[in-house]
Protein backbone atom coordinates (compact mmCIF):
# COMPACT_ATOMS: atom_id res chain seq x y z
CA UNK A 1 0.00 0.00 0.00
CA UNK A 2 3.24 2.30 0.68
CA UNK A 3 3.97 2.28 -3.16
CA UNK A 4 0.18 3.93 -3.97
CA UNK A 5 0.35 7.77 -4.84
CA UNK A 6 -2.34 10.00 -3.53
CA UNK A 7 -1.12 13.16 -5.82
CA UNK A 8 -2.58 16.70 -4.39
CA UNK A 9 -4.21 15.42 -1.01
CA UNK A 10 -2.76 17.91 1.06
CA UNK A 11 -4.92 20.17 -1.78
CA UNK A 12 -8.20 18.50 0.80
CA UNK A 13 -7.31 19.14 4.21
CA UNK A 14 -9.69 21.02 6.41
CA UNK A 15 -7.37 23.98 6.23
CA UNK A 16 -8.64 25.12 2.75
CA UNK A 17 -12.39 25.48 4.43
CA UNK A 18 -11.42 27.82 7.50
CA UNK A 19 -14.73 27.63 8.92
CA UNK A 20 -14.79 23.86 8.90
CA UNK A 21 -11.16 24.05 10.78
CA UNK A 22 -12.63 26.06 13.13
CA UNK A 23 -15.74 24.58 13.83
CA UNK A 24 -13.57 20.97 14.55
CA UNK A 25 -11.05 22.74 16.56
CA UNK A 26 -14.52 24.00 18.97
CA UNK A 27 -15.97 20.73 18.84
CA UNK A 28 -12.43 19.09 20.09
CA UNK A 29 -12.22 21.67 22.67
CA UNK A 30 -15.77 20.74 23.84
CA UNK A 31 -15.02 16.84 23.41
CA UNK A 32 -11.81 15.62 24.59
CA UNK A 33 -10.68 18.10 28.13
CA UNK A 34 -11.38 15.56 31.48
CA UNK A 35 -15.12 16.92 32.35
CA UNK A 36 -17.09 13.67 34.33
CA UNK A 37 -14.67 11.45 31.98
CA UNK A 38 -10.85 11.33 32.66
CA UNK A 39 -8.96 12.56 29.42
CA UNK A 40 -6.77 9.65 29.25
CA UNK A 41 -9.77 7.51 29.30
CA UNK A 42 -11.47 9.94 26.41
CA UNK A 43 -7.63 9.91 24.50
CA UNK A 44 -7.87 5.63 24.87
CA UNK A 45 -10.68 5.39 23.47
CA UNK A 46 -10.19 7.46 20.65
CA UNK A 47 -7.71 5.12 19.96
CA UNK A 48 -9.44 2.39 19.95
CA UNK A 49 -12.25 3.39 17.82
CA UNK A 50 -9.56 4.92 15.44
CA UNK A 51 -8.47 0.90 15.68
CA UNK A 52 -11.67 -0.44 14.70
CA UNK A 53 -12.10 1.62 11.90
CA UNK A 54 -8.90 1.02 10.63
CA UNK A 55 -7.04 4.73 10.11
CA UNK A 56 -3.59 4.45 10.64
CA UNK A 57 -3.09 7.76 10.96
CA UNK A 58 -5.51 8.54 13.98
CA UNK A 59 -4.26 5.08 16.03
CA UNK A 60 -0.79 6.85 15.93
CA UNK A 61 -2.19 10.33 16.71
CA UNK A 62 -4.47 9.13 19.91
CA UNK A 63 -1.14 6.83 20.94
CA UNK A 64 1.39 9.64 20.54
CA UNK A 65 -1.17 11.78 22.55
CA UNK A 66 -1.63 9.03 25.25
CA UNK A 67 1.99 8.83 25.32
CA UNK A 68 2.17 12.76 25.58
CA UNK A 69 0.02 12.66 28.81
CA UNK A 70 2.26 10.16 30.44
CA UNK A 71 0.62 6.86 29.70
CA UNK A 72 3.15 3.87 30.04
CA UNK A 73 4.00 3.15 26.39
CA UNK A 74 3.32 -1.06 27.78
CA UNK A 75 -0.33 0.35 28.13
CA UNK A 76 -0.73 2.14 24.80
CA UNK A 77 0.37 -1.06 23.12
CA UNK A 78 -1.72 -3.21 25.43
CA UNK A 79 -4.71 -1.50 23.45
CA UNK A 80 -4.26 -3.68 20.55
CA UNK A 81 -4.98 -6.38 23.38
CA UNK A 82 -6.92 -4.59 25.62
CA UNK A 83 -9.68 -7.44 26.31
CA UNK A 84 -6.81 -9.71 27.82
CA UNK A 85 -4.86 -6.81 29.01
CA UNK A 86 -4.38 -7.08 33.05
CA UNK A 87 -3.38 -3.00 32.32
CA UNK A 88 -6.98 -1.99 31.94
CA UNK A 89 -9.55 -1.67 34.56
CA UNK A 90 -12.90 -3.45 34.09
CA UNK A 91 -14.63 -0.06 33.28
CA UNK A 92 -12.27 0.87 30.81
CA UNK A 93 -12.71 -2.54 28.80
CA UNK A 94 -16.29 -1.90 28.90
CA UNK A 95 -15.67 1.53 27.10
CA UNK A 96 -13.09 0.47 24.98
CA UNK A 97 -15.36 -2.66 23.90
CA UNK A 98 -17.47 0.08 22.78
CA UNK A 99 -15.14 1.79 20.76
CA UNK A 100 -14.55 -1.09 19.09
CA UNK A 101 -17.91 -1.86 18.02
CA UNK A 102 -19.18 1.63 17.27
CA UNK A 103 -16.11 2.08 15.05
CA UNK A 104 -16.85 -0.48 12.67
CA UNK A 105 -18.46 0.27 9.90
CA UNK A 106 -21.33 -0.93 10.02
CA UNK A 107 -21.68 -0.47 13.57
CA UNK A 108 -22.14 -3.60 15.94
CA UNK A 109 -22.82 -1.98 18.99
CA UNK A 110 -25.50 -4.34 20.71
CA UNK A 111 -27.47 -3.72 24.33
CA UNK A 112 -24.82 -5.63 26.18
CA UNK A 113 -22.57 -2.95 25.15
CA UNK A 114 -24.78 -0.38 27.03
CA UNK A 115 -26.00 -2.67 29.41
CA UNK A 116 -21.81 -3.24 30.39
CA UNK A 117 -21.32 0.30 30.24
CA UNK A 118 -24.07 1.13 32.90
CA UNK A 119 -22.41 -0.84 35.38
CA UNK A 120 -19.32 1.76 35.23
CA UNK A 121 -20.23 5.03 33.73
CA UNK A 122 -23.27 7.46 34.43
CA UNK A 123 -25.26 8.69 31.40
CA UNK A 124 -23.42 11.81 30.63
CA UNK A 125 -20.60 9.73 31.20
CA UNK A 126 -21.39 7.79 28.42
CA UNK A 127 -22.64 10.80 26.66
CA UNK A 128 -18.84 12.04 26.64
CA UNK A 129 -17.57 8.46 25.78
CA UNK A 130 -19.80 8.85 22.44
CA UNK A 131 -18.87 12.26 21.84
CA UNK A 132 -15.39 11.05 21.77
CA UNK A 133 -16.24 8.40 19.42
CA UNK A 134 -18.22 10.19 17.15
CA UNK A 135 -15.29 12.71 16.72
CA UNK A 136 -12.98 9.78 16.28
CA UNK A 137 -15.76 8.11 13.39
CA UNK A 138 -15.30 11.77 11.30
CA UNK A 139 -11.58 12.30 11.67
CA UNK A 140 -11.34 8.50 10.70
CA UNK A 141 -12.90 9.11 7.88
CA UNK A 142 -11.69 12.06 6.77
CA UNK A 143 -7.76 10.85 7.38
CA UNK A 144 -8.14 8.35 6.04
CA UNK A 145 -9.88 9.00 2.45
CA UNK A 146 -7.66 11.22 1.72
CA UNK A 147 -4.50 9.68 3.34
CA UNK A 148 -3.71 12.32 5.23
CA UNK A 149 0.39 12.26 5.98
CA UNK A 150 1.28 11.78 9.27
CA UNK A 151 3.26 14.12 11.04
CA UNK A 152 7.18 12.73 11.56
CA UNK A 153 7.14 13.36 15.31
CA UNK A 154 3.44 10.52 15.32
CA UNK A 155 5.58 8.31 12.81
CA UNK A 156 8.45 7.85 14.95
CA UNK A 157 6.43 7.43 17.94
CA UNK A 158 4.59 4.83 16.26
CA UNK A 159 7.69 2.97 14.27
CA UNK A 160 8.94 2.66 18.08
CA UNK A 161 6.30 1.50 20.39
CA UNK A 162 2.92 0.28 17.89
CA UNK A 163 4.95 -1.65 15.08
CA UNK A 164 5.54 -4.34 17.75
CA UNK A 165 1.93 -4.69 17.90
CA UNK A 166 1.26 -4.81 14.05
CA UNK A 167 0.96 -0.88 13.46
CA UNK A 168 2.17 0.19 10.05
CA UNK A 169 2.11 3.52 8.81
CA UNK A 170 0.56 2.30 5.24
CA UNK A 171 -0.88 5.05 2.86
CA UNK A 172 -0.31 8.11 5.58
CA UNK A 173 3.50 8.09 4.80
CA UNK A 174 4.28 10.62 2.53
CA UNK A 175 7.01 12.72 0.51
CA UNK A 176 9.08 15.08 3.09
CA UNK A 177 7.69 18.28 1.35
CA UNK A 178 4.07 16.68 2.71
CA UNK A 179 5.27 16.15 6.20
CA UNK A 180 3.51 18.40 9.18
CA UNK A 181 5.96 19.62 11.58
CA UNK A 182 4.53 18.39 14.80
CA UNK A 183 1.44 16.39 15.57
CA UNK A 184 -1.45 19.17 16.48
CA UNK A 185 -1.56 18.78 19.64
CA UNK A 186 2.07 20.21 19.41
CA UNK A 187 1.73 22.61 17.10
CA UNK A 188 -1.48 23.98 19.05
CA UNK A 189 -3.87 23.44 16.27
CA UNK A 190 -7.15 22.78 19.13
CA UNK A 191 -6.36 25.57 21.10
CA UNK A 192 -6.82 28.39 18.17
Amino acid sequence: MNDVVYEDRQEFEMGHWPELREAWNQMIQLVFPAREVSGELKQLVFTVASLASGCRHCQSHGAYHLHQIGVPDEKIQALWSFETSDLFTDAERAALRLAMAAGVAPNATEPENFAEMREHFTNIQIIEILAVISVGGYLNRWNDTIATVTDQESIDFADKVLRPVGWDAGKHVGAVTEQRKAHPITLGWSKK
